[in-house]
């Protein structure tokens, strides 16, 4: 995967591809950073979690154990 980000300049952009790329379906996707980020008015916590500062602070996500059935 290839992820650029660029100020453009004009309105041609010219991408050099790896040449494991060549022969394979790609996507190209390109919108305006500006609209694509929403920023939150308010600090992310986890109060509506009701855990201890302890717990908030030495927190881990396990992939492995979120995804047990």
């Amino acid at each position: 995967m290839i992820r650029t980000i660029v100020t453009a300049q004009g309105n041609e952009l010219t991408l050099t591809l790896p040449d494991d790329f060549l022969g394979k379906e790609i996507e190209v996707i390109a919108f305006v950073i500006d609209e694509a980020i929403q920023k939150s008015e308010k600090e992310v916590s986890f109060t509506v979690l009701n855990v201890t500062n302890e717990q908030k602070f030495n927190y881990r996500f396990n992939r492995d154990q979120a995804n047990e059935r």
